[in-house]
């Protein structure tokens, strides 16, 4: 029982962190037309996310 949390859990935060820095990199090349900024904002993942949804 306790392995099945302990896998649930890890495929959870992998496809959560998957997830975030995919729409980082969504939202950052929407606003600055730029591939450069958009992989950096991807390996930030849901801090960028975050920074963006708390500035606009």
């Amino acid at each position: 029982m306790i392995e099945n949390k302990s896998n649930f859990v890890s495929g959870s935060l992998k496809t959560g962190v998957s997830f975030g820095s995919c729409l980082a990199m969504i939202i950052s090349y929407t606003a600055w037309k730029s591939i450069f900024w958009a992989i950096l904002h991807g390996i930030f993942g849901w801090g960028y996310v975050i920074y963006y949804a708390i500035r606009y």
